[in-house]
């Protein structure tokens, strides 16, 4: 087996839409009827850890003027041929200067966020986000929710199996995590293989647990209102979200979903 601090899936962008299909644009159209609900005081949206660019390309086409920011030059040089419309810049999430007040709202989804392991990088990301945004304006994020797994073991009891067939070839994941509770990161050990003959690749990715009275408490030391912090419904909740479903009144699902203001 080959140990690589490389990630098949962001390394490859097209793969990764195949592993993650979202034909419905669930995510997109959440993430527009967050704006929309809780009133982003403008059309600029800043998109931080875009990946393959295709939510930022979904409120693109919602009427937004949307910046999508990604570390990644692969996930980057993609989204500008697959999701054109917005507007493509490298960033990185722990601390990024894309302009002082330059954006109605920043979005971060799919638990990019929680790549922050650090309180620096913590606060580095908040701290840009304040930055970023006029006053009144939101902060949306969707991720895995640290409280979901205070007693709770059936994420980590034993590995989970998937896979999928991509351009004629069959991919098989098996992933193993764990609570690094001193780090307070979930850590994930991912073995691939595939039946094209190549040798299999283990990889390793953590995210930053989070409990919702933390982020309470992280929000307000950088001047956020929170709006709203509940497990779902969201589009990478069972069930998924659907337009006009109530919000839950609970957050130790296994998702986390946030809107936050900032304040003047």
């Amino acid at each position: 087996m080959t140990p690589t601090t490389a990630n098949l899936l962001t390394d490859n962008p097209t793969l990764y839409e195949a592993r993650f299909p979202d034909p419905e644009r669930l995510a997109g159209r959440w993430t527009e009827d967050c704006l929309r609900r809780y009133g982003a005081p403008g059309p600029r949206v800043l998109d931080i850890g875009c990946g393959t660019g295709r939510d930022a390309a979904y409120l693109h086409g919602a009427g937004h003027s949307v910046t999508g920011a990604d570390l990644s030059d692969a996930m980057l040089a993609y989204a500008r041929v697959q999701h054109p419309g917005p507007a493509y810049v490298q960033a990185d999430l722990h601390a990024f200067d894309l302009g002082e007040r330059a954006f109605d709202a920043v979005v971060c989804l799919d638990s990019a966020l929680l790549y922050c392991h650090t309180n620096d990088q913590l606060d580095g990301f908040l701290t840009s986000c304040r930055r970023s945004l006029v006053p009144g304006g939101l902060l949306v994020a969707e991720m895995r929710n640290g409280a979901f797994f205070l007693g709770r073991t059936e994420l980590l009891d034993a590995p989970s199996v998937s896979g999928f067939t991509w351009q004629g070839t069959a991919y098989r994941s098996t992933t193993t995590l764990y609570v690094d509770r001193a780090a307070q990161l979930l850590r994930r050990t991912r073995v691939w293989t595939a039946d094209d003959g190549s040798p299999p690749v283990e990889q390793r990715s953590a995210w930053r647990l989070l409990f919702p009275q933390e982020l309470l408490r992280l929000l307000a030391a950088h001047g956020f209102e929170v709006l709203a912090l509940h497990d779902g419904p969201g589009p990478r909740t069972e069930p998924p979200w659907q337009e006009g479903d109530p919000l839950a009144a609970t957050a130790d699902g296994d998702r986390l979903h946030l809107v936050a203001r900032r304040t003047p």
